[in-house]
């Protein structure tokens, strides 16, 4: 089993910032690739971005050079900094992690979860 927590979530003004964090705890954090995924007030859940166990990244397009996935795995923590926050970017963030080498954009291939972080960004 993994256990996610995540963090850093809150309310912030259009073309603001904020850094989304993702503790993980249970397994060997290393061994798994990470992924953010979000879901908007009566929208499905998406993909936002991923990065593998050796560091690949992966974007969904409406984030793409506003958005940053990283991971520190001596910390068990991957990290999303958002730049450049937009209206639209307003979802619950989840953490989710995946066993082995994919790190795409299928939340099929995500074994475990967090709860997940609230982000408003107001017009």
């Amino acid at each position: 089993q993994v256990q996610l927590v995540e963090s850093g979530g809150g309310l912030v003004q259009a073309g603001g910032s904020l850094r989304l964090s993702c503790v993980a705890s249970g397994r060997t954090f290393s061994n798994y690739a990470m992924g953010w995924f979000r879901q908007a007030p009566g929208k499905e859940r998406e993909f936002v971005a991923s990065i593998s166990w050796s560091g690949r990244t992966n974007y969904a397009e409406s984030v793409k050079g506003r958005f940053t996935i990283s991971r520190d795995n001596a910390k068990n923590t991957v990290y999303m900094q958002m730049n450049s926050l937009k209206p639209e970017d307003t979802a619950v963030y989840y953490c989710a992690a995946s066993p082995g080498s994919y790190y795409g954009s299928s939340q099929n291939q995500y074994n475990y979860w967090g709860q997940g972080t609230q982000v408003t960004v107001s017009s």
